[in-house]
């Protein structure tokens, strides 16, 4: 059992917050938005205020889960943008790398996205939706800042570029929850319908000169 008192190592302190959060993983992948403080401790082998010191709260828990798992989404969406390939099916491989995000791990999806209906009650008062607008922001502005540096949208294009982003992020979210929830497709007919929709305008902007290009 672990205790209080601090090593002084250099790096300890963060690589034991890196240990939790791997426990975190771990319960979450079993609880999805049933995950407890709890079971989290127990899971990592320490007190539940001793989790307290290391993250503060369930809050401060689920935002670091959140930056550690949006991260890896955004690594894993820039490779699909980043990749060699003709502009519609980097389109198509960006959605696919999402909708398989969410489809390999649903029950971490489901933790930072939806709340669990029969929470304990000591934890009732976690909102769920306060801390989640803030990721689909973070993907909004993360995907408007590659389509401006890319694509040449004319007068007011980061502006569009924006638009387009947040507007992106809002049909993935939207459309991949509701996928995940019912599968009423295969995650490929899900992709070129998303792909239909974008195409229109996306298909005739040409690059930006001084850009990497899409």
């Amino acid at each position: 059992m672990e205790t209080t008192q601090q090593t002084g190592e250099p790096g300890a302190a963060e690589r034991r917050r890196r240990e939790l959060l791997e426990a975190a993983d771990r319960v979450v992948l079993r609880d999805g938005p049933k995950a407890s403080m709890n079971a989290i401790a127990a899971e990592a082998g320490i007190t539940k205020p001793i989790l307290y010191r290391h993250f503060g709260d369930k809050a401060g828990l689920y935002q670091a889960l959140a930056v550690r798992h949006t991260d890896a989404l955004l690594d894993s969406l820039r490779a699909a943008l980043d990749a060699p390939a003709e502009r519609r099916r980097r389109v198509e491989a960006t959605l696919d790398t999402y909708l398989a995000a969410i489809e390999a791990r649903p029950q971490v999806y489901r933790f930072l996205m939806h709340p669990a209906e029969d929470s304990h009650t000591a934890e009732r008062g976690f909102d769920v939706g306060l801390h989640s607008a803030p990721l689909l922001r973070r993907l909004g502005e993360e995907l408007a800042q590659v389509i401006s540096e890319r694509v040449d949208l004319g007068p007011g294009g980061e502006q569009l570029a924006r638009v387009w982003g947040h507007g992106i992020v809002g049909m993935m979210h939207a459309a991949g929850d509701w996928w995940l929830g019912e599968r009423p497709c295969g995650r490929a007919d899900l992709v070129t319908g998303l792909t239909d929709l974008l195409w229109g305008r996306l298909a005739t902007a040409g690059n930006r000169q001084d850009g990497p290009g899409f």
